[in-house]
């Protein structure tokens, strides 16, 4: 089967970049990002590429799975403007690329508690995006909805750090279980899990978890 990745360069997507690459049912892996991943692989091939510039890439979004693994957050992306670009726009137009070329499943990272009737601008246009692919007309169209992620992140996010370490904390007293942290290379190892079912499903916390273990 042949992959295709957006947001190789992010925490969770740089983690199912490598699973992608070391898994014999993927034979092609191909990825679509601002800047290089720096690796290396025989049947690897990257793509770097302005999200801006759809004429310049979207005949070349072909494959099987697309893994849509974007996201930034309001203070990196500058403005809500900017934040909705890059956490609904992009990842939209890449999906309907990959549709037009045939691509049958689509596999998309959003959030717990996406809802276009949220009051909070994150989680509303999480729920916008969600709403927005399922009814592309995908064969499979498959949704995460993961709590706080952990792992190996380039950038340091101190406030995140500590959220992390006080839900941690909750969840050791049995307290709001169903948004303990998922590190991110157990919600990559779970996306591949979910795209090998050939179902289309919305995953919530205990069912990642649930199929990780699976």
């Amino acid at each position: 089967m042949h992959a295709i990745i957006i947001g190789s360069t992010g925490m969770t997507g740089s983690e199912l970049l490598k699973l992608l690459l070391m898994t014999d049912q993927y034979t092609e892996v191909t990825s679509f990002s601002r800047k290089a991943t720096g690796l290396s692989h025989p049947k690897f091939t990257e793509h770097i590429i302005d999200f801006d510039k759809p004429e310049k890439w979207q005949n070349l979004v072909k494959g099987d799975v697309l893994f849509s693994c974007l996201g930034t957050t309001l203070k990196k992306a500058g403005s809500k403007e900017a934040q909705r670009k890059i956490d609904f726009e992009y990842q939209y137009e890449f999906a309907k690329a990959g549709l037009n070329n045939g691509v049958a499943t689509h596999v998309l990272i959003s959030s717990a508690g996406a809802s276009v009737k949220s009051p909070f601008f994150y989680s509303r246009i999480k729920g916008e995006l969600d709403e927005a692919v399922q009814i592309l007309g995908f064969k499979n169209s498959i949704i995460f909805r993961p709590a706080q992620l952990y792992g190996n992140r380039v950038e340091k996010r101190i406030a995140e750090k500590s959220a992390l370490k006080f839900m941690f904390f909750l969840n050791a007293l049995g307290l709001l279980k169903k948004y303990k942290p998922i590190h991110a290379e157990e919600l990559a190892r779970a996306m591949i899990k979910a795209a090998n079912l050939n179902i289309s499903a919305t995953y919530t916390m205990d069912e990642i978890f649930r199929l990780y273990h699976s």
